[in-house]
């Protein structure tokens, strides 16, 4: 918790500090100079190439040039935006700005005070503290600037936004079940998660549904302990039987599909008996702001009576998975039978 409060604190100075727009990847925009921060590089190859394309519409003999940070020499910028006879627009790419040579931010702390007329440079920083100087100019304000934040998407609501997000600027829509199971089957990779979206978008006509999902990529999706779970919890017995089977019949432990349970039955029964919000509850929990909101979403419908009875056949079929009964599967099917009732079911 402390890492992530300082890190927030450390984000909130940074937008303090900015005098420019701070935009989203599919928010950028044409501007004298673009800023694109943030170490992922899916988001960040998206906001540079929509920006080219715009451009790109606007003047089809857009002229495009690459600079590599780490091998920039002095004049190089200023050389490939003084004015040309033809005054035609250009776009300069600036790559890896986090190993910016001297040279390079030198003549870019020169260049933010004075944009050349249709001329956009485009600096893609990473991260880190080289080239600070740099970044201080550009975000000082005096160049028109604007910068597009790409924070890596570590948690699967993030990337669920993300899918979220390409679906609908295609002008589509995508079942809450096929975003779940999309995004699980490429969870640990942005970029497949990408090309995912792109082929889904390209060759499926209409809406994306979950039988959609499982046909394209169906030896992808694997169902975990907390799908299971969360299908259990919001009362859908036969989703979270099949679920169960199909975690089983992939090699998932018994022992782990319980912990999974707990997990998120603590959590409920934790956050069930406190009021109000904000980030002051949720410290005092020791969870983070969305297992609260989550875990409040997770209560509809739960008595605590109910969560009384579903921690007590949680310890049972604990103790059963771990050797105190024959078959464990029946003591896991009897488990989601009791949460899926919400505690009604003391089977």
């Amino acid at each position: 918790m402390a890492a992530r409060s300082s890190g927030a604190a450390r984000g909130n100075a940074r937008a303090k500090a900015a005098a420019i727009p701070q935009l989203a990847y599919n928010q950028v925009r044409p501007a004298p100079i673009v800023l694109i921060s943030g170490p992922e590089d899916v988001l960040a190859e998206r906001a540079s190439t929509t920006l080219r394309e715009v451009l790109r519409a606007e003047d089809p003999d857009l002229e495009v040039s690459e600079i590599s940070g780490d091998a920039y020499q002095r004049g190089e910028l200023l050389t490939l935006a003084s004015p040309s006879l033809f005054g035609e627009a250009r776009l300069i790419r600036i790559d890896g700005a986090e190993k910016a040579t001297d040279d390079l931010i030198l003549d870019m702390v020169d260049f933010v005070g004075q944009p050349t007329e249709a001329t956009t440079v485009v600096v893609r920083h990473r991260g880190g503290v080289r080239g600070k100087k740099m970044l201080d100019a550009i975000r000082s304000g005096d160049g028109e600037a604007i910068e597009i934040v790409c924070a890596e998407l570590k948690r699967e609501s993030d990337k669920q936004d993300f899918v979220q997000t390409e679906i609908r600027a295609a002008g589509r829509s995508i079942a809450p079940r096929a975003l779940r199971a999309l995004v699980a089957a490429f969870s640990d990779d942005l970029a497949e998660l990408d090309a995912a979206c792109r082929q889904l978008l390209a060759d499926a006509a209409g809406d994306i549904t979950e039988a959609v999902v499982a046909k394209y990529y169906g030896g992808r999706v694997e169902t975990n302990a907390f799908e299971v779970a969360d299908a259990a919890i919001a009362g859908r017995h036969g989703d979270a039987l099949v679920a169960l089977r199909h975690a089983l019949d992939s090699g998932a432990d018994p022992v782990p599909m319980v912990a999974a349970f707990a997990m998120k039955i603590r959590t409920m029964a934790k956050v069930s008996g406190v009021r109000g919000g904000g980030s002051g509850v949720a410290s005092s929990l020791g969870l983070a702001p969305w297992q609260v909101d989550r875990a409040r979403r997770d209560l509809s419908g739960w008595t605590d009576e109910g969560l009384q009875q579903a921690i007590v056949q949680l310890a049972r079929t604990d103790a059963a998975v771990k050797g105190a009964e024959r078959d464990p599967v029946f003591a896991l099917e009897r488990l989601v039978g009791v949460i899926a009732s919400r505690g009604r079911n003391l089977a």
